[in-house]
C-alpha cells in the first residue's frame, strides 16, 4: 500500500504508560498475548522507557524489517540500555558503516573449521562441571550451566583461566542478571543512584584493567599467531584499510562476546533439561546421541523457550513502511521472537516439544525461527552457542541421569536480559557415569 494511504500507528493499548510498564516487567508473557489477541500483528504500546513503540508478531512483517535499510533501521541505538556494560564501541551498540566494519572484522573466529576446535573444550568444561554436582540431592541446574558457559568463554574467547577474574566478571555483569538491574539500567542510563553506581564503576573497571593488561599481553606473545582464542584471532584481523583494532574496541567486543555467549546460552541448556525432563520420548531420542536429532533439539528448544523475547530496530531518516502502517523516525520496531515462535498458522501444536520441526526440506525458516535475530544483525555467535547446546547437552546425557526435582513446570520467568526457568531448573542427579 501506498505510503500516502496509508494509516497512522498501528493500535494498541489505551493503558497509562506506568501500568503497561508493569505488564512488561511481571506477566510479559500472558499481557503481550492478550494485546495479540485484541489488536492483531503490529501493536503499539507503551513505556515507562519509551511513549511509543511498535511490535510485530508475523513474519512477512519481520521479514520487512530485517530486509529494511541498516542506515534506516538502527538496531545499535535500540540496544543503548547496554552501553554501561559492554561499552561504546561494542558491536551490538553501533550502527551504518561502523557497524559492518566490527562485524567484517568479529567474523573469522566463528567460522566453521576453526569453531570445531571448541568442541573439547566444551566436553572438558562440562565434565568438570558434572563432577561437582550433587547426587541424589535437588539443585537448580542454571548456576551450573553459567560456570560451564563461562569456563568455555574464558577458554575459547580469552585464552585464559582465571578464576580471579571470573569472579570479577560475574560482579560486573550483575546488573543484566536481574530485572531490576536491567530496570535501572533503563530508567537512568547506567546512572543507578550514587552508591549503585560508584560500585558498578568500581567493579567494571577492575574487570578492564584485567582486560587491558591481558590484550597487552597478547600482543607481546611469540608465539600469537599459532593460538586459536578468538582474542588472539582478533589480534590478528585488519579492516580494509589495514587497521586493526584498538584495545578498547577489543575489550568492548571482549565483553559482548562474554555477556553474549554467557548467560544467553546456559539459560537456553537449563531450559533444555526442563523440556527434556518433561518429555521422555523427546528424551530418548536425544540419548541416542545423533547430531542431527540434537541439532534439531537444540534449534526446537530456542522456539519454544526463546531466551530474549525479541529484537529493536529504531527508525532514522525517513518514515518506514510496515505493512499498512507508516512508522515515523524516532519510533521503535520489535519483531516478537516469543510471539513468531508461538504462531499455530506456522508451528502446529506450537506449546508442544517437537525437534522433528527442523528436520527436512520444509523446515521453519529465517522469519519464522529467529532467536538470534536477523538480517545484517543476526547475532554473530549463533552457530557457536547452538554447537555449545549440542555438545553439553550430549555430555551431559551421556554422563548423568536426571530427574526432575518437581512434578510441576517450570514456568518462565524474566531474569535481567534473558527469560528463565523460574526456580533455575532444580533437578535430581540419579546417577554420575
Amino acid at each position: 500500500m501506498a505510503a500516502t494511504t496509508a494509516s497512522p500507528l498501528p493500535p494498541g493499548p489505551r493503558l497509562p504508560r506506568w501500568m503497561q510498564t508493569m505488564g512488561f516487567i511481571f506477566a510479559p508473557v500472558p499481557w503481550i498475548e492478550r494485546n495479540r489477541r485484541k489488536y492483531g500483528d503490529v501493536i503499539t504500546f507503551r513505556s515507562l522507557f519509551d511513549p511509543g513503540f511498535v511490535m510485530v508478531f508475523h513474519p512477512d512483517l519481520v521479514k520487512q524489517v530485517f530486509r529494511g535499510s541498516p542506515d534506516q533501521l538502527r538496531a545499535g541505538e535500540a540496544n543503548a540500555v547496554l552501553e554501561p556494560v559492554l561499552g561504546q564501541r561494542s558491536v551490538l551498540l553501533l550502527d551504518g558503516a561502523e557497524h559492518m566494519r566490527q562485524r567484517k572484522l568479529l567474523l573469522p573466529p566463528f567460522h566453521g573449521e576453526r569453531m570445531r576446535a571448541y568442541e573439547q573444550t566444551m566436553r572438558e568444561a562440562t565434565d568438570r562441571s558434572i563432577e561437582t554436582w550433587p547426587l541424589g540431592e535437588p539443585f537448580p541446574l542454571l548456576p551450573r550451566m553459567q560456570d560451564i558457559t563461562l569456563d568455555v568463554i574464558m577458554r575459547a574467547v580469552f585464552g585464559v583461566e582465571d578464576e580471579s577474574l571470573k569472579h570479577d566478571i560475574r560482579r560486573m555483569i550483575q546488573p543484566v542478571q536481574n530485572r531490576w538491574g536491567v530496570l535501572a539500567l533503563a530508567l537512568t542510563g547506567g546512572r543507578f543512584g550514587a552508591t549503585a553506581n560508584d560500585a558498578f564503576v568500581e567493579r567494571r573497571k577492575k574487570v578492564d584493567d584485567s582486560i587491558f593488561a591481558l590484550i597487552a599481553r597478547r600482543r607481546e606473545d611469540p608465539g600469537l599467531a599459532e593460538r586459536e582464542d578468538v582474542l588472539s584471532m582478533l589480534l590478528l584481523t585488519e579492516d580494509e584499510a589495514g587497521a586493526g583494532m584498538t584495545d578498547q574496541e577489543l575489550r568492548d567486543e571482549l565483553v559482548t562476546l562474554l555477556v553474549a555467549g554467557h548467560e544467553t546460552t546456559a539459560t537456553a541448556l537449563a531450559w533444555t533439561f526442563e523440556l527434556l525432563n518433561r518429555n521422555p520420548d523427546v528424551r530418548r531420542n536425544a540419548e541416542e546421541g545423533d547430531t542431527a536429532y540434537l541439532d534439531a533439539l537444540v534449534k526446537e528448544v530456542l522456539r519454544i523457550r526463546p531466551v530474549i523475547a525479541g529484537v529493536g530496530r529504531v527508525v532514522r531518516g525517513e518514515p518506514f513502511q510496515l505493512g499498512d502502517h507508516v512508522i515515523p523516525p524516532g519510533t521503535e520496531i520489535n519483531p516478537s521472537i516469543s510471539g513468531i515462535h508461538r504462531r499455530q498458522d506456522r508451528y502446529p501444536q506450537a506449546q508442544e516439544l517437537r525437534p522433528e520441526r527442523f528436520i527436512g526440506e520444509d523446515a521453519p525458516d529465517t522469519y519464522t525461527w529467529l532467536p538470534f535475530g536477523g538480517g545484517t544483525r543476526r547475532c554473530l555467535g549463533a552457530s557457536f552457542a547452538m554447537m555449545e547446546m549440542r555438545v553439553v547437552t550430549q555430555r551431559v546425557l551421556e554422563r548423568t541421569d536426571l530427574r526432575p526435582a518437581s512434578k510441576r513446570p517450570e514456568p518462565s520467568a524474566r531474569k535481567g536480559i534473558t527469560f528463565a526457568p523460574k526456580r533455575g531448573a532444580r533437578v535430581v542427579m540419579a546417577q554420575r557415569r
